[in-house]
């Protein structure tokens, strides 16, 4: 049994991956890889599978978790960037598309599409797109994930009140 544990900072969260198992099968792979995700938070508990991964399976799995983490935090940083010049968003809306990818022998976190959309009174579009690069470049995922490829579609959208 191999168990993971990662530990973080107190302001972090804590992941447990269950029970994983070593085969050489692919076949025996795929039924025998399976576990619970959890938070230490209790924040969220799920399924994780290789159907889940690699095929349309019940559960989450390591690159949505990663998607789900890098969009709040390009989120985040974007509204801190954006109130720190004065700006008050109020919407900011963020999706992550996590490419993985067969490389050589193994599988590779290729591409990280981030999809933004920002309804923020009192911008123009240069100065959101702006500010989006920099959240970009500067939240702590991103920077973690530093090489990968990481694409950025930032929208500017209209208040219906403006």
């Amino acid at each position: 049994m191999n168990r993971a544990t990662i530990n973080q900072t107190k302001s972090s969260k804590e992941i447990t991956y269950g029970e994983t198992h070593s085969e050489r099968s692919l076949g025996r792979y795929a039924q025998r890889r399976q576990g619970q995700d959890k938070l230490g938070s209790g924040a969220f508990e799920g399924q994780y599978s290789f159907a889940s991964r690699f095929e349309e399976g019940t559960g989450t799995n390591p690159e949505e978790l990663i998607g789900a983490a890098h969009a709040g935090c390009f989120t985040m940083a974007l509204d801190a960037g954006l109130t720190k010049v004065g700006l008050k968003p109020t919407r900011i809306s963020t999706t992550a598309q996590v490419s993985l990818e067969k490389v050589g022998e193994g599988f590779k976190i290729t591409t990280i599409e981030l999809n933004t959309e920002g309804e923020v009174p009192g911008i123009d579009e240069q100065t959101f797109l702006a500010q989006a690069e920099s959240a970009k470049k500067n939240c702590p995922v991103s920077q973690a994930l530093a090489g990968t490829d990481i694409k950025l579609n930032a929208k500017l959208v209209k208040s219906n009140a403006a």
